[in-house]
C-alpha cells in the first residue's frame, strides 16, 4: 500500500513538472531578457541573454490593458518563442509593418483580452517609442487564408499567436491575429 502511494505521489509530482516547465521556463527567461535588453539599450549592440542563446532581444511591447510588458525576440523559431515573443518581419528603422508571434499559453495569453481601440506600444533599442492602436482582431485558419503583409500600412503591427485560447492542440491550423495602425511616436506613462 505504501509503494501504491509512493508511485500516485511520484507520478503526480512528475506531471505536474512537466505541465509547469513551459510556463516556468517563460517567467525565468523574461527577467534575464529584462537584463539583456537593458545593455543593448545602453550598448546599443545585440546582447544574448544567455551564452548558448539563439536570440537576442530588439523591442519591448506592452500592452496597458493586459498589464503586460515583454521582451521581444529576435525571430520566431519554436525554441526562442518558448522564451519570448519572437520578431518574425521587421527592422529597426520602422520602416514596413512589423509582425510578432508568440505562444497562446504563456506571453501571448492576453491577446484574448484586446479589443478594437486597446492600445500597444513598441520600444526600439534606441529607446523610442512607437504607439499603435488595434483596429481588427480576426481568426485565421491557415489551411484556406495566409496572411498577407504585402497589403499593410507600412506603420502596421500584427500580433499572431495560436487559436483557440485554451485548445488542447497544439500546433493547429487556426490564428488569432491582432492588426495595430501605427500612431504618432509617444514616451510611456
Amino acid at each position: 500500500m505504501n509503494r501504491l502511494i509512493l508511485l500516485l505521489v511520484t507520478t503526480f509530482a512528475t506531471v505536474l513538472a512537466a505541465g509547469l516547465w513551459i510556463p516556468l521556463k517563460a517567467i525565468a527567461a523574461q527577467e534575464l531578457l529584462e537584463l539583456a535588453w537593458a545593455e543593448s539599450q545602453a550598448r546599443q549592440q545585440e546582447t544574448r541573454p544567455w551564452p548558448w542563446a539563439d536570440t537576442w532581444p530588439v523591442a519591448r511591447l506592452t500592452m496597458p490593458e493586459t498589464g503586460q510588458s515583454l521582451i521581444v525576440l529576435d525571430g520566431a523559431h519554436g525554441e526562442s518563442l518558448a522564451f519570448g515573443p519572437g520578431q518574425v518581419l521587421g527592422n529597426d528603422d520602422s520602416s514596413g509593418p512589423m509582425v510578432i508571434a508568440g505562444h497562446r499559453d504563456t506571453h501571448f495569453r492576453g491577446l484574448q483580452h484586446l479589443e478594437n481601440g486597446s492600445r500597444v506600444r513598441l520600444q526600439s533599442r534606441d529607446g523610442d517609442w512607437r504607439a499603435f492602436r488595434v483596429d481588427r482582431i480576426r481568426i485565421v485558419d491557415s489551411r484556406h487564408e495566409q496572411i498577407n503583409t504585402a497589403q499593410l500600412p507600412p506603420d502596421s503591427l500584427l500580433l499572431v499567436t495560436c487559436y483557440p485560447f485554451n485548445g488542447l492542440e497544439n500546433d493547429g491550423p487556426l490564428r488569432f491575429v491582432v492588426e495595430a495602425a501605427g500612431e504618432t511616436n509617444d514616451t510611456p506613462g
